[in-house]
């Protein structure tokens, strides 16, 4: 793992939040992750996510493909955008049952 990689906890509490973050396009899944530590794209990012009220948090491992840095335009979160890697389809299954027709929705997200 590189310089910017490390273990971080995500919770989402309900699904707006859950909408706002999560990144459908990208292959296998991904979400975006507001934070303020530095990464560089490809490095390796290990996330606890803790979905809703579900008692157990979920690993999911992942690599940075999106970069959205502090002060970006249009005041965006600052933040990564991680992509799920292929061990982590139970996260991708639990976050897409969570949005259920909430998919296709044109509100706005943190990435696009």
């Amino acid at each position: 793992m590189g310089p910017g990689s490390g273990i971080l906890q995500l919770t989402m509490k309900d699904k707006a939040v859950l909408y706002a973050n999560y990144m459908p396009w990208v292959s296998g899944g991904g979400l975006f992750i507001a934070t303020n530590r530095k990464f560089g794209l490809g490095d390796e990012v290990f996330l606890l996510l803790n979905l809703m009220d579900e008692p157990e948090k979920i690993p999911v491992t992942g690599k940075v493909i999106w970069i959205t840095p502090r002060g970006a335009q249009g005041n965006r979160a600052s933040g990564i955008g991680v992509q799920f890697d292929t061990k982590s389809e139970l996260a991708k299954d639990k976050v897409e049952t969570y949005l259920a027709g909430a998919m296709k929705s044109d509100r706005p997200t943190h990435t696009l």
